[in-house]
């Protein structure tokens, strides 16, 4: 989990009151005899601190406030005192550890070349300054702090290439679960979609037929009350088909359990259709032509729906003497389905507003197996639906 940048800045600034109180305590404390007593050597040619080498300590090790965000410019601007203290012959304080604070700093935050460079700049900074003065480092010595720059260096790039790969990880898994979430979203508006259009075609169907059929009933109550009695049957036996249908749709949305789900209308089931209509006063003819075979289940249900709406439609807008067509060709390689009729459909709908998602449903039916859909005004008058639906060789 990431630090905030505030709290960052708050440990930066223990960090470097810290360093700066210890600097300058060993600055003040150890001087060039106190070596000889530590390691017996001879005493080095150094200076006591004074208030110019302690302002140059300060400058070593206070700005590691800011260095998390300009660290590669505070290691080159700590760089110049650090060589102007050895230089003098004055102690550096922890000048040396502020420096490799700094270029780990530079390597975990910063790319490879600038990396590289710090590195650099830090040994250049640890050759200007010691070589000159101090004749009792041997080989060793320096070789001990190429290795611990060159350590802490790689200790940086290890941990700034860890936490990039860390960061794409998460990346990688977020744009795999919003990819994830976005499928979930487009199949479950695919599966909206798909029972919208199969509530409003059983809904619209069902409906339509009663509605004509309770006018026709209540017209004909005190004229002839047999027709109307058998009127009312036949609401009364379409209403408990739609409601079996619509059971049926709404079982796949229970999550309880397997839901009872009847077989789906087919094109085999146009004759009872085409009676439907005849039974609610739409004039309906139906032609099948071609050698008649089994189809896909999907273009099955869809051409019969497409037939079902579009009879619907023509009930509702062709008028009271209109006549409709349904004509059905089976072919080698598609289905054409063709409704018609010779009514007004077409004045009757713009007069409604035109408003409605049966004709939405259908192209979206036909669109979704790849067929070509016309519908609109016949040349002779009335309306039609007109389709073609692909089917695969077997």
């Amino acid at each position: 989990m990431r630090t905030s940048p505030r709290r960052q800045l708050i440990s930066d600034s223990v960090l470097a009151v810290v360093m700066t109180a210890f600097s300058l305590l060993f600055a003040l404390s150890v001087g060039p005899h106190t070596a000889v007593e530590w390691e017996g050597l001879t005493a080095l040619p150094q200076r006591p601190a004074d208030a110019f080498s302690l302002v140059l300590i300060v400058c070593c090790t206070l700005p590691l406030v800011f260095r998390r965000r300009w660290p590669f410019l505070i290691l080159a601007a700590t760089t110049v005192p650090v060589v102007v203290l050895n230089v003098l012959d004055y102690s550096a304080g922890l000048g040396d550890l502020a420096a490799m604070v700094l270029l780990y700093t530079v390597a975990t935050q910063r790319g490879l070349a600038l990396s590289v460079l710090a590195a650099v700049l830090v040994m250049a900074g640890y050759l200007a300054g010691a070589l000159p003065g101090n004749q009792q480092l041997v080989w060793t010595d320096h070789a001990i702090i190429v290795v611990v720059t060159a350590l802490v260096w790689v200790i940086g790039r290890t941990i700034r290439l860890r936490r990039a790969y860390l960061g794409e990880l998460v990346d990688r898994a977020d744009r795999l679960e919003r990819a994830r979430e976005a499928d979930t979203r487009a199949a479950r508006a695919e599966e909206r979609s798909r029972i919208a259009r199969e509530l409003h075609d059983v809904v619209a169907h069902h409906v339509s037929v009663m509605t004509v059929q309770a006018a026709a009933a209540r017209t004909m109550l005190e004229k002839d009350p047999q027709v109307a009695r058998d009127a009312l049957v036949s609401i009364e036996e379409m209403g408990r088909t739609a409601m079996a249908e619509m059971r049926s749709i709404v079982g796949v949305l229970r999550t309880d359990g397997p839901a009872e789900r009847g077989p789906q209308p087919g094109m085999h089931d146009l004759p009872g259709l085409v009676d439907q209509m005849r039974e609610a006063g739409l004039t309906t003819q139906l032609w099948l032509e071609g050698e008649v075979r089994q189809l896909p289940p999907g273009v099955d249900l869809a051409a019969y729906r497409l037939v079902q709406e579009a009879l619907t439609n023509s009930l509702r807008h062709a008028g009271p003497a209109a006549r409709a067509w349904v004509t059905v060709r089976h072919e080698p390689s598609e289905l054409m389905v063709h409704v018609e009729d010779d009514g007004r459909g077409l004045v009757l709908k713009r007069e409604n507003g035109g408003k409605g998602h049966g004709l939405v449903g259908i192209k979206e039916r036909v669109a979704l197996y790849g067929g070509v859909l016309r519908i609109g005004p016949r040349p002779g008058g009335g309306f039609e639906v007109r389709a073609r639906f692909p089917l695969k060789d077997r």
